[in-house]
């Protein structure tokens, strides 16, 4: 495998601890810093393979913003590292390569990870993508794509379509999708399911839309 160049930025050290036994056992350069350092590490390595950023407090801002200064350095693959919290609001970049592991994430899956995105080629099987219609669903990093064109859904929407279309012509319960999508944590009202399911039809357009049936009384269903 070609050598690769990382730019790695974390404000915890915990995370900063566990990558870099991560990235030890890689064959990659690493350049690390903090948040603050991030564009002056940017521009000292115009030619790095992957981005992977810590991404604390807002994370919506931050991604965006680091997504926005590397479109403007060329394509290029990001990484991020998300709070479990975050996940309801988080989106996947769509202007590059991209992947995320859940703070806390064990050591291997990490790694798991850096190498999709550094060699692919290697990460994933045909049982990893699911296409109906003219959209394909990639269960191994988490995107949709529609016609060719990345579909821009939070984890949680992403969760529920690829639940939806991993169990065609079944009908689930709002309740049972929020046990199986949300978990059995989630205390919110199961009317927040409706909500998702219709930001899902909006970004998936008419044709596909049509596919995620309403059943009246019960739930919710994938027509295959």
């Amino acid at each position: 495998m070609q050598r690769k160049t990382i730019i790695f930025i974390a404000d915890s050290l915990d995370n900063a601890h566990k990558f870099q036994q991560v990235l030890s056992k890689l064959d990659v350069d690493v350049a690390a810093g903090s948040s603050v350092q991030f564009k002056k590490l940017l521009a000292a390595h115009p030619s790095h393979d992957l981005v992977i950023y810590e991404a604390r407090g807002d994370a919506l801002g931050t991604v965006a913003s680091v997504e926005a200064a590397l479109a403007e350095e060329g394509a290029t693959a990001m990484l991020v590292i998300v709070n479990e919290d975050q996940l309801a609001q988080f989106r996947l970049p769509v202007s590059c390569k991209a992947d995320f592991v859940v703070h806390g994430a064990s050591a291997a899956e990490c790694a798991t990870r850096i190498r999709q995105l550094l060699w692919p080629g290697n990460e994933g099987s045909s049982a990893d993508y699911i296409t109906v219609d003219n959209m394909t669903v990639n269960l191994a990093t988490y995107q949709v794509k529609v016609g060719g064109e990345p579909v821009d859904l939070t984890y949680l929407e992403y969760a529920l379509l690829a639940f939806l279309v991993t169990h065609p012509g079944r009908t689930y319960s709002r309740d049972a999708l929020l046990r199986r999508v949300w978990g059995f944590d989630y205390y919110g009202g199961s009317r927040t399911v409706d909500v998702h399911v219709r930001r899902v039809r909006a970004k998936l357009g008419p044709e596909l839309a049509q596919r995620l049936e309403t059943v009246r009384g019960v739930g919710y269903l994938w027509n295959a």
